[in-house]
């Protein structure tokens, strides 16, 4: 009798394991946009064209080529994990239609229809940092203290930055409130990520190199999950 029953609880013990087994695959082959009704993003790289942004300290690389990479970077992980991803910009050049007095006007307004045309439930906008004390190093996020849920997504990109930074012995930091035009011109959370400091050595050779770049690109996005998965909480 006490072989039955041992029998009986590990029939129901396996199939129960099973079960959720079955469950986990599930989950885990599902797009992370099954369980969410927006997942639309939009990954804005900051700058192009006539307007460069900084520039590298050492190799005079371009801020807004480092944006762009990068963005691209983001975008095919971003997309590998179920969201419906929009670039405000795909290529060197600005979004103005002229280089004209104003044109920076005109490209910032230009990022903005853009956002709206695609009505995301994030805007993550892309740049480089640059600081005259050349020491200066490591990633920051900033949000909008107007945008509900902006602090929740700039506190997940921010943690996951230091985490990455920590293993170039670089001081935490802490995300900062602004009121960018770019963190206030749509009512989505948004933050501006500014990946590292071209002004610092270090952080320009690391910002150049591909490799880096992906692993900053899988941050950020690792960040975008953290906050959806404590929005959701």
């Amino acid at each position: 009798m006490r072989i039955k029953i041992c029998a009986v609880i590990l029939v129901i013990t396996t199939a129960f394991c099973m079960a959720v087994g079955m469950c986990v695959r599930v989950l885990n082959e599902q797009p992370v946009s099954a369980f969410f009704d927006n997942m639309r993003i939009v990954v804005d790289a900051g700058h192009g064209g006539i307007d460069g942004g900084v520039c590298g300290s050492v190799t005079g690389v371009k801020e807004s080529d480092v944006n762009l990479s990068l963005s691209f970077i983001l975008k095919e992980e971003l997309s590998d994990m179920g969201f419906e991803v929009t670039m405000t910009r795909k290529t060197e050049a600005g979004l103005y239609d002229t280089t004209a007095r104003g044109f920076k006007k005109r490209d910032m307004q230009r990022r903005k229809e853009i956002i709206e045309e695609a009505k995301p439930a994030l805007v993550i906008s892309i740049h480089q940092n640059f600081y005259p004390t050349k020491s200066a190093r490591g990633g920051q996020v900033f949000y909008s203290k107007n945008q509900e849920g902006g602090l929740l997504l700039a506190e997940g990109v921010q943690e996951r930055l230091n985490a990455l930074y920590e293993g170039q012995k670089v001081k935490a930091r802490k995300v900062t409130a602004a009121e960018y035009f770019m963190l206030e011109c749509y009512p989505c959370p948004s933050v501006i990520v500014e990946c590292g400091f071209l002004s610092n050595a270090q952080d320009e050779e690391l910002l150049c190199s591909s490799s880096w770049q992906k692993r900053l690109a899988q941050e950020i996005a690792g960040g975008v999950l953290a906050y959806f998965s404590d929005s959701a909480a």
